[in-house]
């Protein structure tokens, strides 16, 4: 008698067949999607930097000028609670700008509560401004913008740290004193100094924005869709990786970008990371990006004298060097123009020769006993962009 029953599910070949079958569709999308997600982050990252780029021109349209950089308050006698000592970066000053109205006036008026809510009293009460940029007590330092994040980077504060920042100040294609920028940090007068005074270190003030200065548009002589106003940098987690934490080296002033590839402080197995006999700086807080209310140059500055992603190289904590512009995109940064606009600008930009000192002195090029002042910038491509006023022609699309 024939059965007229049908056979129910699979064998275990074809159960088989077919879990293969899935695992290399997952295996061939999976990259795609990685991709596509990535792709969504670099364009949120994209459009943090329009908004910060419409209200930097709000700002500038406001007070016919840009906010200033490592600005603030000082009070002489003063402690970490009645004033900031002139540190707060551009970001501070662009907060009602960016729709956050709110964080601004808590800023910009005295505070008299710690992290935890609880009423503090005199002589440690915050005044308008607020404290020092590092002050972990301070609930607006502690608060994340989340504007001035990129998404596409992973490290966050713990709750008791100060919130941090992707995004940089263009300080240029030198340092020479720039964090100093000729103003005394006790009384936020400024200095005669023959050495870092206005006079002796103004000239290498060559970036869009000027540390304890105001610039405005009429000072970008080289015009705005031409000059870096802002860029990406990567936040530092501790883990020596060369584009997000630093090597302190008490002798970058007398050494070109290229000394330190060759070297030995970079690890030749892992180039991405410094070697054990790098001196870099392990404290958690002194990394690229750690404060973002913190206007010196470990936090929110950047100068385009390294290419992009490139290493950071300093005299000491918030002190001068070379420090570079940095993401967690594949292969290159985002900048920000004078006109608003939001390019991404690749690792292998033209950089010109990093075999020039960017500190200020003789290289033996013909450039002259002061490295060059007043003449263009020996970083290419790259460094033609951070300056504002040195007349290059940047005949190349980028």
């Amino acid at each position: 008698m024939k059965s007229n029953q049908t056979r129910q599910g699979f064998t275990l070949v074809e159960l088989l067949v077919v879990i293969a079958i899935i695992g290399v569709l997952v295996g061939l999308l999976l990259p795609a999607v990685q991709a596509a997600r990535e792709a969504a982050r670099r364009m949120s990252c994209s459009n943090n930097f329009k908004q910060m780029g419409l209200g930097l021109h709000n700002y500038h349209a406001a007070y016919n000028k840009l906010p200033k950089h490592k600005g603030g308050t000082h009070i002489d006698g003063g402690n970490n609670y009645t004033h900031n000592r002139g540190y707060l970066s551009f970001l501070v000053g662009i907060l009602p700008f960016v729709e956050q109205q709110a964080m601004w006036e808590t800023i910009s008026n005295p505070f008299n509560f710690d992290r935890n809510g609880n009423v503090l009293t005199p002589p440690n009460t915050y005044a308008a401004m607020g404290g020092t940029p590092w002050n972990e007590d301070y609930q607006p330092w502690l608060t994340q913008v989340p504007m001035y994040r990129c998404p596409s980077d992973p490290v966050v504060p713990a709750g008791t740290q100060v919130a941090f920042s992707n995004y940089a100040a263009c300080t240029g294609d030198a340092f020479f004193e720039q964090h100093h920028n000729g103003i005394q940090d006790g009384n936020g007068q400024p200095s005669g100094d023959g050495t870092w005074g206005s006079t002796a270190g103004n000239r290498w003030a060559r970036g869009a924005f000027h540390g304890r200065n105001f610039t405005g548009f009429r000072d970008i002589l080289d015009g705005l869709s031409n000059t870096i106003l802002c860029g990406e940098i990567v936040v530092g987690n501790g883990n020596r990786e060369i584009f997000s934490s630093i090597h302190r080296d008490g002798n970058v002033a007398n050494q070109p970008p290229s000394y330190w590839a060759t070297s030995g402080v970079i690890d030749p197995a892992r180039p991405q990371f410094w070697s054990d006999s790098a001196n870099w700086d392990g404290n958690a807080n002194h990394q690229r990006g750690r404060r973002w209310a913190d206007g010196r140059p470990t936090y929110t500055s950047f100068m385009t004298i390294g290419p992009p992603n490139s290493y950071n190289v300093c005299r000491g904590e918030g002190n001068f060097g070379i420090y570079s512009a940095a993401s967690r995109h594949q292969g290159g940064v985002h900048i920000l123009m004078g006109d608003g606009a939001v390019k991404f600008v690749t690792s292998s930009i033209d950089s010109g020769n990093q075999d020039h000192v960017a500190y200020g002195r003789d290289n033996g090029d013909g450039r002259g006993a002061n490295g060059g002042a007043g003449r263009e910038s020996p970083y290419g491509l790259w460094g033609a962009l951070g300056t504002k006023g040195m007349k290059e022609v940047i005949s190349t699309e980028f």
